[in-house]
């Protein structure tokens, strides 16, 4: 089995799992697959992501692992007792060919709180399904030899900068074998510099710090659970702050791009959350623009935190950390960069909400081709509520 734990999965999703349970039980959502990689033909793997699915949903919350997220802070004991009773069901998942050559379709369709957890696994899944079909032999001496540069360099940064990254790179692994070896890596060879990982599985394994918030579809999700659409961020944001009462305060700033979250993230919102996380566009430009935005609302940035998870590489992450050196506190979450990096080409495979109780939702990315949305009236009408450009040209 790929996935051989529910703890497989990365941080967020439990944190947002428990708000739905808390605030939005009755939500119904929709989810769809899409690879961003063209070329890609994932059909061959079809028959042998079915039977990982049906592994995937005889597994249940082992007792250890009930006891490891009792004990997080921020982890209420009625979610744990209901997590107690969870399991995968197969009946709110469909998989098959997809429309064009190559393509499958994978659409999660049913209670939020049941299918929450559907996407980190099944993006592993089908990503390791992939490089196992195309790479039988593969080299990991090469990902030793890229994995021992990337530390090489990390040895080099000023101590000064108090740099640090992280793990978030599940989703798009090579293996579930190599994520683990590489985080024993890191743990033992930089541990001044590896804060901790995305995985809870492999945080609990090897004693790491699991790490994570909130990610695009609790924002996605609130534009259909809250009062009004124009008001849906700021919604999302104060259920949050009701859930966890000051914990967890990093927000996630681009699911309308940057400046439409400047405008809702008030000074309220400034002094109550710990930073944000960038996710897309120009990282620099972020930091330039939250750096003064918290200085407009008389809030000292180096008491934040900045931070960057946006295809981030190693080098990348260094010249940001001494950009905003000395004017806001960095944290740098690499995904595929460190998961994946042996010497061939990732598959860049996302599952994202596009439904919440009937209607659509939409995510609008400061990145060309990251904008998520399957109704395009719904997409103008959102960009035309929140005054924001026209939809960029991919």
């Amino acid at each position: 089995m790929i996935i051989q734990s529910l703890l497989d999965t990365d941080l967020y999703k439990f944190t947002m799992m428990q708000v739905v349970l808390h605030h939005f039980p009755g939500a119904q959502v929709e989810y769809r697959f899409k690879c961003r990689t063209r070329g890609v033909d994932l059909r061959p793997d079809l028959d042998a992501i079915r039977r990982e699915l049906a592994n995937l949903c005889t597994l249940r919350f082992r007792d250890d692992e009930l006891v490891y997220l009792r004990g997080l802070r921020f982890m209420k004991s009625d979610f744990v007792d209901f997590l107690a009773l969870f399991h995968f069901n197969e009946k709110y998942l469909r998989l098959g060919p997809g429309e064009a050559p190559g393509e499958i379709a994978i659409t999660i369709r049913g209670p939020w709180l049941h299918t929450i957890l559907y996407e980190i696994p099944v993006l592993a899944i089908v990503s390791e399904l992939y490089f196992r079909r195309t790479q039988p032999r593969p080299d990991f001496d090469e990902g030793r030899r890229r994995l021992q540069a990337k530390m090489d360099l990390v040895r080099t940064v000023e101590p000064e900068l108090d740099f640090k990254i992280s793990d978030f790179g599940t989703r798009r692994r090579f293996s579930l074998a190599w994520h683990e070896e590489l985080l024993q890596t890191l743990k033992r060879e930089v541990p001044e510099y590896f804060a901790g990982t995305s995985n809870v599985w492999f945080a609990m394994r090897n004693n790491l710090t699991p790490l994570g918030t909130m990610a695009h579809e609790y924002m996605q999700a609130c534009q259909a659970l809250g009062p009004r659409l124009r008001d849906s961020q700021s919604f999302a944001f104060d259920k949050w702050a009701q859930e966890y009462r000051g914990d967890l305060g990093i927000a996630v700033s681009d699911t309308y791009g940057m400046d439409a979250f400047l405008r809702d993230f008030d000074m309220y919102f400034c002094k109550l959350f710990d930073g944000a996380r960038h996710d897309s566009g120009d990282p620099f430009e972020w930091g330039e623009k939250l750096v003064a935005h918290y200085r407009h609302n008389r809030v000292d940035p180096r008491t934040k935190t900045l931070i960057f998870s946006d295809q981030l590489s190693f080098p990348l992450a260094i010249e940001i950390a001494r950009r905003f050196h000395d004017r806001a506190r960095t944290s740098f979450g690499i995904g595929t960069n460190l998961t994946n990096d042996l010497g061939y080409e990732p598959i860049n495979i996302v599952i994202k909400m596009t439904e919440c109780n009937g209607q659509p939702v939409a995510k609008v990315s400061d990145s060309p081709g990251k904008t998520v949305s399957t109704d395009p009236g719904y997409l103008r009408y959102l960009r035309q509520v929140f005054g924001l450009e026209p939809a960029e040209k991919n």
